[in-house]
């Protein structure tokens, strides 16, 4: 009789600061997440469209295309818009986690720095969340 291996859940972590990605790859590696990287908003939505994510973390503040247009874009998507984004930014203001948390309707919203346990905290509340809204 053979197990069934569990599949990790796979995160794409959007953000410009390589530093950054790095080191919440080990943090979520370590956890048995598979984490894949990008760099910029228009690379995180391509890795995503080749293969979607069950979660997806989410910079504000980037170059060109940035953590709002991806999230829209995300969302108007029909193949897309169910996966949960939380975000990671460094706009720390309460208007902004307002906007982001009651306008917006991102999943979660971490202001760096953070705590590594505030960041698996709010990626198991929201995968939670998730899995109980589909059973």
């Amino acid at each position: 009789m053979q197990t069934e291996e569990k599949k990790p859940i796979a995160v794409v972590y959007i953000e410009d600061d390589p530093e950054m990605v790095e080191l919440v790859t080990l943090i979520l590696n370590r956890r048995g997440f598979d984490v894949r990287g990008a760099l910029n908003g228009q690379r995180g939505l391509e890795t995503i469209a080749q293969n979607p994510p069950d979660l997806i973390l989410l910079d504000l503040m980037m170059p060109g295309l940035d953590g709002w247009d991806v999230y829209h874009q995300l969302k108007a998507n029909a193949d897309t818009c169910q996966i949960p984004v939380i975000i990671i930014t460094a706009k720390a203001q309460q208007i902004d986690r307002v906007l982001g948390l009651s306008v917006a309707k991102v999943d979660a919203y971490i202001s760096k720095p953070f705590r590594p346990q505030k960041l698996l905290e709010s990626i198991d509340q929201v995968l939670n969340a998730q899995r109980a809204g589909t059973e």
